[in-house]
C-alpha cells in the first residue's frame, strides 16, 4: 500500500469528523467563485458607471473573503493535526520514517482540499446564475443572468485555493519534525492549569468595555475626546473592544463558573460541579478562540446590520430630501392624469441673507404655496406666519452643529422666525434645503427675480423610471424620486449582497470553529463519561451536562458580539440620525438562527461522540 493509498483510507475512515470542515470550505469556494465570476460577468460589465462600483466591491470582498479562508483554514487545520498526532506517532512508533508520514500528512491534506476545490467551483457554476440575480433583484434591476463559464474566474479560484491548500497541507508536514514522540502521543492529555478567578482583572475587563461602549456612543460632533483623538478613535475603541472581550472570558466568565461551582447548593445538583470544572479547566484555552469568535461576530452583526438597515430604509431616505416625485424649473409637461396624485405649481424668489459670519442663500415661498405642499405630503403641523414673522425651513438642520436662527432680515426689515421647519417641503436638489415661508403679501413686496417650479408626485414612484428619463430630457433642474431611489437600490443593494454572503461565510467559518473546538473535546473526553456511565450516571443526564457545556461555549461569544454589535449600530444610527430599530433586530435574529443550528449539531455530535 502506497502512502497514497494510505491517506485515501485515512480520509474515508475519518470523513465524519472531516464532513463539517469540507462542507464549510466548499461554501466559501462557493461564495469566492461567485464573486470572481460577478467581476468578470459580461451582463454586469454592460451596467456602465454601476459596474464600476460593483466590480470594485467585488474585487474587495473577494479579497477579504480570500485572507479570511486562508485563516480559517489554516486554523481548522491545527484541530485536526492535534487530534491526529497520536495516529502519527503510532505510525513512527512502527518504524515509518517521519519523512514518509509528512508526506502521507501532506498528500492527505491535498486531495481534501482539490476535493474541496473541484465540488465548489462545480457548485458554484450551477449557482452562480441563481446568487447573481438575487443581486439584480436586490439592486432593483430587470437584467437576466444567464449560465456564463468563465474561464478567468476558474483560473483565478483554482490558484488562490490552491495555494492556500499546499500552504496548510505544508503545516501537516511540518507536525512530524515539530515533536518528540512522546510529545505525540500524550498531545491529547496535555490541558490547561485551572486558573484562578482574579477580582482585578474582572472589573477591569468590565470597565475596559464600558469605556469602549462609552467612546463609541458619544457625539463626534461635539465629544472633546474625538476632536482630540480624530482618526484615531475608532482603533482605540476596536482595541479597548477586543482587550475586554478577552478580559471577559479570562476573567469575567472565570469569576462566575468560580461562583458557580463554589454554590455548594447548585454545585452538587447532578453534574453541575463537572460542568462547572470543565469548563473552568479549558476556559484559558477557550478564551482565545471565543475572544476570536466575539469580535467577528459582532464584525459580521454591525456591517451587515448597517448596510441591511440601508437598504431597509432606502425609501425613507430618498422621500426625507425629494419628497416630490418630480420637480423641475419652468412650465408644467404633459403627464398621464391617472397617474398624478398631487401637483403643485411654485413661484420662489431667491434672498441672501447674512447668518452672523456667513451669508445664506434661500428660497422663499409664500404661505399659501406651502400650506399647499405640506398638505401633499400629509404633515400635520402646518403653522402659519403672522405679520412680521416667517417660517423657516432647513432639511439639513441638526441642532447639535446647525447655528439656530431667531430672525432674518428681508429688504432691510427683521423677521422673527416664528416656527423651525427641519424637513424638506420640497425636492432639495431643486430649489434647495433652506426656504423661507412669508405672508402672500410680504411675499409680492420682495422685489427679488421669481422662478416658476412644478412639484409632481405620480402613484408607484418606484417604478416610473421611463417617465422620469423623458421629463428629464425636456426640462431644466430637474430632480426625480424615482431615480434618487434607484441609485440608493443599487448601491445598497450590491452591498447587501456583498454583506450578507461575506457574514454567511463568516458565520459558517466561526461555527465550524465552535465545533472542531467541542469535538477534539469530546474526543478527550470519552473515557471520562464511560467511567460516569459506568457508575451509574444515566445518559439523560450526561446530554444535559453535554447541552450546559455546549451551551456556555456558543453563548458566551454569540451575547458578547450581539452586545458589541448593538453598540456599534446604535453609535451608526445616531451618526445618520436614522432609525435601525426593525432591520437590525432582522439581521440579529436571522443570525442567532443560524448560530443555534450550529448550537444543535454540535450537541448531537458531542453525545454520539462520548456514547
Amino acid at each position: 500500500m502506497t502512502l497514497f493509498d494510505l491517506a485515501l483510507k485515512n480520509i474515508r475512515r475519518n470523513m465524519k469528523s472531516y464532513s463539517l470542515y469540507i462542507g464549510s470550505t466548499i461554501f466559501s469556494i462557493i461564495i469566492y467563485f461567485t464573486f470572481v465570476t460577478l467581476k468578470y460577468s459580461e451582463d454586469i460589465s454592460a451596467l456602465a458607471e454601476t459596474s464600476k462600483q460593483i466590480s470594485g466591491i467585488m474585487s474587495a470582498s473577494a479579497f477579504v473573503l480570500m485572507i479570511f479562508v486562508a485563516i480559517f483554514i489554516a486554523y481548522s487545520n491545527s484541530f485536526f493535526m492535534k487530534k491526529r498526532k497520536k495516529e502519527v506517532a503510532l505510525y513512527s512508533l512502527l518504524g515509518v520514517r517521519k519523512r514518509s508520514i509528512g508526506f502521507m500528512l501532506f498528500f492527505e491534506n491535498m486531495v481534501i482540499g482539490l476535493f474541496s476545490l473541484v465540488v465548489g467551483v462545480g457548485l458554484g457554476f450551477l449557482l452562480s446564475r441563481a446568487l447573481l440575480t438575487i443581486l439584480m433583484k436586490l439592486m432593483g434591476l430587470d437584467i437576466v443572468i444567464g449560465f456564463a463559464f468563465s474561464i478567468d474566474a476558474v483560473i483565478n479560484t483554482l490558484i488562490v485555493f490552491f495555494i492556500i491548500f499546499l500552504f496548510t497541507s505544508m503545516q501537516g508536514y511540518r507536525v512530524i519534525y515539530q515533536f518528540k514522540l512522546i510529545d505525540l502521543f500524550h498531545a491529547e492529555k496535555k490541558g490547561e492549569e485551572l486558573p484562578k478567578a482574579r477580582m482585578i482583572s474582572a472589573i477591569l475587563g468590565v470597565v475596559t468595555l464600558a469605556a469602549a461602549y462609552w467612546l463609541a456612543l458619544q457625539d463626534l460632533t461635539t465629544s472633546p475626546i474625538w476632536r482630540m483623538l480624530s482618526l484615531a478613535m475608532p482603533i482605540v475603541i476596536i482595541a479597548l473592544t477586543v482587550i475586554g472581550s478577552a478580559l471577559i472570558f479570562n476573567s469575567v466568565l472565570v469569576y462566575m463558573l468560580s461562583v458557580m461551582k463554589n454554590n455548594k447548593r447548585w454545585a452538587w445538583k447532578g453534574l453541575n460541579l463537572m460542568t462547572s470544572s470543565k469548563l473552568l479547566y479549558r476556559i484559558r484555552g477557550n478564551a482565545k478562540t471565543l475572544t476570536i469568535i466575539a469580535t467577528l461576530s459582532a464584525t459580521t452583526i454591525t456591517a451587515g446590520g448597517a448596510v441591511f438597515g440601508l437598504y431597509y430604509n432606502a425609501d425613507k431616505n430618498v422621500q426625507t430630501y425629494t419628497p416630490y416625485t418630480f420637480m423641475w424649473e419652468g412650465a408644467p409637461q404633459e403627464i398621464d392624469p391617472d397617474l398624478i396624485e398631487h401637483a403643485e405649481t411654485v413661484h420662489s424668489k431667491t434672498l441672501r441673507i447674512e447668518q452672523g459670519a456667513y451669508e445664506m442663500e434661500y428660497a422663499v415661498i409664500k404661505q399659501s404655496t406651502f400650506e399647499k405642499l405640506a398638505k401633499n405630503l400629509d404633515w400635520s403641523d402646518i403653522q402659519v406666519a403672522k405679520d412680521g414673522e416667517v417660517l423657516l425651513i432647513d432639511a439639513f438642520y441638526n441642532e447639535q452643529w446647525s447655528q439656530k436662527v431667531d430672525s432674518v432680515m428681508i429688504d432691510g426689515t427683521e423677521y422673527k422666525v416664528a416656527k423651525l421647519y427641519d424637513k424638506a417641503v420640497f425636492n432639495t436638489f431643486t430649489i434647495g434645503a433652506s426656504a423661507i415661508v412669508v405672508t402672500d403679501q410680504l411675499y409680492s413686496e420682495i422685489t427679488a427675480d421669481e422662478k416658476t417650479y412644478q412639484a409632481v408626485q405620480v402613484k408607484d414612484y418606484k417604478n416610473q423610471l421611463a417617465l422620469s428619463e423623458e421629463l428629464a430630457a425636456k426640462t431644466e433642474n430637474f430632480s426625480s424620486a424615482t431615480e434618487d431611489y434607484r441609485a440608493s437600490i443599487e448601491a445598497s443593494g450590491a452591498l447587501l449582497f456583498v454583506g450578507s454572503f461575506l457574514g454567511l461565510v463568516f458565520l459558517v467559518a466561526t461555527g465550524s470553529i465552535i465545533f472542531f473546538k467541542m469535538m477534539t473535546e469530546a474526543e478527550e473526553d470519552k473515557g471520562k463519561y464511560a467511567v460516569l456511565y459506568k457508575i451509574g450516571v444515566s445518559k439523560r443526564e450526561m446530554k444535559r451536562t453535554i447541552r450546559s457545556q455546549v451551551g456556555m461555549i456558543f453563548a458566551a461569544p454569540l451575547g458578547l458580539g450581539l452586545l458589541h454589535g448593538a453598540v456599534a449600530l446604535t453609535a451608526f444610527s445616531n451618526l445618520l440620525m436614522m432609525n435601525l430599530l426593525v432591520p437590525v433586530l432582522i439581521w440579529m435574529l436571522a443570525y442567532t438562527l443560524i448560530y443555534t443550528i450550529y448550537y444543535f449539531i454540535t450537541v448531537r455530535s458531542f453525545n454520539k461522540t462520548v456514547h
